[in-house]
């Protein structure tokens, strides 16, 4: 069966506790959580479970923004300490770096050193995706080729965000899922028209090709309604399941 997940940006903690009693009986199997979601209980996950259950479903993948200097590579290697122990399956890394003058040996670079890190998070039982964002270093569709071509044993994962890809202009969504699904993990489902996110069904993401490519993913890879829009989280959840109701099958 489809694994399907739901993510999306709370302002206080009133709406993460609306978003974690709720997921579940919206249809959801996991939360793939945002940074202030989790960031303050990185130094205590014992705390991070006291208020917010212990469930691994509630942090199913913890995702977050960080440029990859040294001290963002010694914040990566918390979360992935902090992901082991609350049960994440994943971390996804938006590579907080700008996209404009970078060459292909600086992608393949950026590949190779995320191998490392990929391989600690592999150490620890946590899975390392790219997420990878608008002017961010892998945007254009050549990226995608030129830094998964570097990545070495196997070690980084890719989120695949349809809205971004839209928002990057890189338009065949199916195409880029089916030529990548060896190393696709993970599916943000996200809709998108005139510069803004929108919930699925109300923007231009051409979502039949789509999902019919998510055929061509491993049965474990996940997907996730990465809700973005300026609904609010009931309704996001709401929507989002039942524009997906009958369109997802089973992989």
């Amino acid at each position: 069966m489809v694994k399907l997940a739901f993510s999306k940006p709370t302002r206080d903690a009133e709406g993460q506790r609306l978003l974690f009693d709720r997921y579940q009986q919206a249809g959801y199997d996991g939360l793939q959580l945002k940074g202030n979601q989790y960031s303050p209980y990185l130094d205590d996950p014992a705390r991070f479970q006291a208020e917010w259950g212990s469930d691994p479903a509630h942090v199913s993948s913890l995702i977050t923004m960080n440029p990859l200097d040294e001290d963002g590579k010694e914040r990566l290697r918390t979360l992935f300490r902090f992901a082991a122990a609350v049960g994440s399956e994943r971390v996804v890394l938006c590579h907080d770096v700008p996209r404009v003058g970078l060459t292909d040996d600086d992608l393949a670079d950026i590949a190779r050193m995320m191998s490392g890190l990929g391989q600690e998070a592999s150490d620890q039982g946590v899975r390392l995706s790219l997420h990878h964002h608008t002017n961010e270093p892998v945007m254009h569709r050549r990226d995608f080729d030129v830094f998964f071509d570097a990545v070495q044993d196997k070690a980084v994962s890719l989120t695949v965000d349809t809205g971004h890809l839209m928002k990057s202009e890189v338009l065949d969504i199916a195409g880029l899922i089916r030529d990548l699904a060896p190393v696709i993990d993970n599916v943000h489902l996200k809709d998108y028209e005139d510069g803004q996110f929108r919930l699925l069904g109300q923007g231009t993401v051409e979502f039949g090709d789509i999902i019919d490519a998510l055929t061509t993913l491993d049965a474990s890879a996940t997907l996730c309604v990465d809700e973005e829009s300026r609904a609010e989280i009931l309704e996001g959840m709401e929507v989002s399941q039942r524009f997906l109701e009958g369109r997802l099958v089973a992989r």
